[in-house]
């Protein structure tokens, strides 16, 4: 009788006491298996891709002279939206210069430049694949809650033991935090789009492959790009936790800001942050909008 007393004593007071799920032994075995049965593959023919791209956009961008950088992105500000966004992204990333960290807002700039590209290079035909299957999208959707909601530092552990300390732990942990809006708009934007169009398609003769490139993708652009501006955004708040692990950048100046309790430096690298975010949110934003299936284009 006593112990029934201490079991409903329990199963009301403390019920979790009843039952111990190991969740912390299963999940560190299953990482500790991931690394030493694939650490040599991804540090053999991930790393080097990854590394060999962003080695090649940093220079690209370091070569580029300031006033010429600055020059070419008010060009680019305006045919992708107006003069008003690019005269705003020469203001706020001249800012960004005379506060001292355009070195470091370059690293940062092939940082997100770099885990952009790869997510769009995987994402959009992962997204393309889930459009034509819903069996295929159904298994990938929970992956893909997975990949958005778990805590951008979750990824930084694995990242590490994996392929150690630096930019490129840093980069693989952005692109897999970074990717799912673009698998997920890409997916919306093309089932979005109106059958009549595609039954227009089909009745002239198009093949599938011409469906989806001449119709779907082009009516789905602006969808696209909201995905894409997503990810970026996603990115450069990855990028900037990364630093934690190695990745230089405008992360960095924050870190150190941090750590030696210098709270200028720290505000200094969230400043040229906010500044580096509103560029790319405006210039992609204007791209999205100038798309061919967008409202703002059709009218």
């Amino acid at each position: 009788m006593s112990d029934l007393m201490d079991f409903l004593r329990i199963l009301f007071s403390h019920p979790f006491e009843l039952i111990d799920i190991p969740v912390r032994e299963i999940i560190t075995e299953a990482v500790n298996w991931v690394v030493s049965t694939f650490r040599g593959f991804f540090r053999a023919y991930v790393s080097p891709p990854v590394r060999a791209v962003m080695e090649t956009v940093q220079w690209v961008l370091q070569s580029i002279p300031p006033l010429a950088f600055l020059i070419g992105l008010f060009l680019i500000g305006w045919r992708a939206a107006s003069w008003k966004v690019g005269l705003f992204a020469v203001i706020a990333l001249a800012f960004v210069g005379f506060m001292g960290v355009w070195d470091a807002m370059i690293v940062t700039l092939s940082l997100v430049t770099t885990a952009v590209f790869f997510c769009i290079l995987i994402g959009l035909p992962v997204g393309i694949l889930c459009s034509r299957s819903d069996l295929f999208y159904t298994v990938v959707r929970p992956i893909l809650d997975i990949m958005q909601t778990t805590p951008p530092f979750v990824y930084l552990v694995p990242a590490v033991m994996l392929f150690s300390i630096g930019n490129v732990p840093g980069l693989i942990a952005t692109i897999i935090f970074a990717m799912p809006p673009v698998i997920r708009l890409t997916n919306l934007g093309i089932r979005q789009v109106h059958k009549d169009f595609m039954e227009a398609a089909i009745a002239f003769g198009s093949t599938p492959r011409q469906i989806l490139w001449k119709v779907q993708f082009p009516l789905a652009l602006p969808t696209i790009m909201a995905g894409i501006n997503q990810t970026i955004m996603l990115s450069l708040s990855m990028v900037v936790i990364a630093a934690i692990i190695g990745a230089g950048g405008l992360g960095l100046e924050v870190y150190a800001g941090l750590e030696r309790l210098n709270i200028g430096q720290a505000f200094v690298g969230g400043i040229a942050i906010v500044l580096l975010a509103m560029v790319l949110d405006r210039i992609t934003q204007g791209l999205g909008e100038k798309a061919p299936g967008s409202r703002s284009s059709s009218e």
